[in-house]
Parts: structure tokens; C-alpha cells; sequence
């Protein structure tokens, strides 16, 4: 049932064309080698649209093939990708100069000025829409799925009046600057974190004890990497990716990017803690303090020498740079790296505690964001379906 004053239609009701670029050769330089730039795939994404995700067109042949210039006032659609992306959308807001679409790629824009192209904006990013667009997509490969423009255009949709629209597009509007401006707060304190683990780590900056009220003034010294960690791996704990469970007694960590890959009823328990993970395939590196079951296949358990803070050692780990391969660390590397560390052992934990309150702050603002999403996706749902009506 609609929703007093809404009418039902379909998305050819109100959007005039769906255009799509061409291919072009290009160059993946971030965006520094020329004038003319196509969009990438990926440059929608969960309903945001991000402007910098462009290649750079440079042959004077290839520029002259460009359609499909960005303008303002559309949404773009990702007509082929893979099952989970492909329908992604984004709504532009202000045209892009010399920035063009390639063919997988759409651009919708609206048939005259009696609907809010926001709106439909928000409309198309729902997840209820996200399910619409994905179920229509067709293909034999199961890494690349095609939507049409038929099945598009032909998909229903409740239409609330313009005033309505307007401020639905609105409300939400004020939700995406909240979440914008958490996300740039995230942002700069990893840069600021960062910057102060290669000031702290390396003894150019130094702290205060706050025992004495004066600058630390110890030694620090070099040294090798079987000298600051032991790899305290127990094969009696390592889980079988058979055992790997969603739900059960013990987590498990992993060298995946979560930091409980699983969960499993292998009653054999790391508990002498804390430990640091170090993955030998992706090179992540964790801190746990909770009894878990490492998971197997690369996944090494390591412990600090009773000299050297724990949680230092695991910020040293982390902030380790290996000549040629950046930050992509490997064990047989490490083991050959010099790492540097204050002989007193106050100063390292004083380093660690400033370190830990820097990751609190951004954990507190990565749930702050979770939320502001979650709040907005409900929101998005209710004021969407005319479930919850705007006050005009």
C-alpha cells in the first residue's frame, strides 16, 4: 500500500537515458600524466561516488574517442562488474571537467525537473533497490555479471511528491556530512599516529617519565629480531580450517584482516598472554589479550624477551620497514632486521601507553562511524518507503 500522496512507477518514469562511455587506453598514474581522465569501475561504491578514482587519458587518438563527459546532477551506475558490485551507484552533485565515462560505466540522468535526481540518488544506493539491480544481472562467468538497461528502467518504484523528495534528500544529506567528517577525523589521527610511532620508535622524540617529571635520558640500543621476540607457536593449538566454526567456545586469530577469523570447540587455549600475531603470508600484525586458538597455515604466535614491553615490541613489529618491500613484511626478513628500543624498560612502556591511548581514539571513532552508517541505512529504509513521513 503507497503512502499517502506518493504515486508508483517506474525508474523510465523518470530518468531519460542511461549513457555509457567507451573504452580508452589509460594510464593508472594517479591522475599526474595529463588534462583528459575516465573513470574507473570502482569509482562507485556503496552509494558514494569518489571522484578520484580516474585514470589518465594521454594519447591525442585516444581523446579524441571520449564520450560521455561527467555532469552535474546524475547518478552513475556500474553496468558490469563483479555479482557484489555490479548496480553500485553514486550520485554526482557538480560536472567534473575533461572527465569522461568508460563503457561499463552509466550515466542517469533525469527526464526534466519535476523529481529530486538526490533522491532517486539515495533511492537507488538502498540495499532494498542494491537487491533489485543484482538480481536482474545475467552472465556465464561467475566473476562478471551484465545488468541491461530494460531491467533497470522497468524497475518499480514508489514516488513520493517533489517537497518530500527534497527533504528526505536532505535529511540523509546531513547523516553522509557526519559520516564525511568521522571519516576524515579517522583519517588524520592514522596519519598523526603514524607520524608519532616513526618519532617514538626511534628515539627522536622522547617522552616524559612521570616519575621524575624529566625527559628520559637513557640508552637505547640495536638488536636483532630473535633478540626482542620468540615465536612461541604450540602446534596443540593450531586450528584446522575444518574446525573453523561461527559459532563456539574459543575464537580464533587468524593472519586474515579480522581479527577472529572464527570461532571453535578445540579445547587446546593460548592463554599465556598477551601474544602479538604475525601472519607469514599477509604480513598482518595483531594484538591480542585474550585467550584464543591461533588459526593454522602461517599464523605465528610471538612473545616479547622478558626485557623488552610486550606492547612495545608489537608497535616496533608494526612500524618496521624492510628496504624493497616497504611495509610488506616477511619473517625471514624480520629476522635480519636491526630494530631499535630504550634499555629502560619505562620509556617502553611509556611509548606503549601513549601509542594505546592513539589506537583508542581511533577505535572510538571507527564504532562512532559504524553507528553513524547503521543509523542511516534504517533511516534510509524508513524515510525511503514513506514508512516514516518528513515534515515539510
Amino acid at each position: 500500500m503507497l503512502p499517502n500522496g506518493w504515486s508508483e512507477g517506474r525508474v523510465k518514469d523518470l530518468i531519460k537515458s542511461l549513457d555509457a562511455g567507451v573504452s580508452v587506453n589509460s594510464e593508472d598514474d594517479g591522475n599526474t600524466l595529463a588534462n583528459y581522465k575516465i573513470l574507473k569501475t570502482s569509482c562507485v561504491s556503496k552509494g558514494i561516488f569518489d571522484a578520484s578514482k580516474t585514470k589518465s587519458v594521454v594519447e591525442n587518438n585516444e581523446v579524441s574517442r571520449l564520450k560521455e563527459p561527467v555532469i552535474a546532477d546524475t547518478i552513475i551506475i556500474s553496468r558490469m562488474n563483479t555479482p557484489t558490485l555490479v548496480g553500485a551507484n553514486g550520485y554526482i552533485k557538480n560536472k567534473i571537467d575533461n572527465t569522461f565515462l568508460p563503457d561499463r560505466l552509466w550515466q542517469a540522468k533525469p527526464k526534466g525537473k519535476s523529481m529530486s535526481m538526490r533522491w532517486l540518488g539515495y533511492w537507488f544506493s538502498s540495499s532494498h533497490t542494491r537487491y533489485a539491480l543484482s538480481a536482474t544481472a545475467t552472465g556465464t562467468s561467475g566473476s562478471m555479471k551484465n545488468i541491461t538497461k530494460p531491467d533497470v528502467l522497468n524497475i518499480r518504484i514508489a514516488i513520493p511528491p517533489l517537497p518530500e523528495q527534497r527533504k528526505i534528500a536532505k535529511i540523509l544529506g546531513t547523516w553522509d556530512k557526519a559520516i564525511t567528517t568521522t571519516e576524515k577525523l579517522i583519517a588524520t589521527s592514522k596519519q598523526q599516529k603514524k607520524a608519532l610511532m616513526q618519532q617514538l620508535l626511534t628515539g627522536k622524540k622522547r617522552l616524559i617519565n612521570s616519575e621524575t617529571g624529566m625527559v628520559f635520558e637513557g640508552d637505547w640500543k640495536y638488536a636483532l629480531f630473535n633478540e626482542i621476540f620468540k615465536v612461541a607457536n604450540n602446534k596443540s593449538t593450531q586450528v584446522k580450517s575444518s574446525e573453523y566454526l561461527d559459532i563456539g567456545k574459543t575464537p580464533i586469530v587468524d593472519q586474515g584482516k579480522a581479527l577472529i577469523g572464527g570461532f571453535t570447540n578445540n579445547q587446546s587455549i593460548y592463554s599465556n598472554l598477551p601474544a602479538i600475531i604475525f601472519g607469514d603470508h599477509t604480513r598482518a600484525v595483531k594484538w591480542v589479550d585474550f585467550d584464543f586458538a591461533p588459526g593454522a597455515d602461517g599464523t605465528q604466535v610471538l612473545k616479547s624477551h622478558t626485557d623488552i614491553c610486550a606492547k612495545f615490541a608489537y608497535y616496533s613489529l608494526l612500524n618496521t620497514k624492510i628496504p624493497n618491500l616497504g611495509y610488506s613484511r616477511h619473517m625471514r626478513e624480520l629476522k635480519e632486521k636491526d630494530f631499535k628500543y630504550p634499555t629502560d624498560i619505562k620509556e617502553q612502556q611509556k611509548i606503549a601507553s601513549v601509542l594505546t591511548s592513539a589506537d583508542k581514539e581511533i577505535e572510538l571513532l571507527q564504532a562512532k562511524l559504524a553507528h553513524l552508517k547503521q543509523e542511516k541505512k534504517a533511516l534510509m529504509q524508513q524515510l525511503l518507503t514513506g514508512k516514516k513521513r518528513v515534515s515539510l
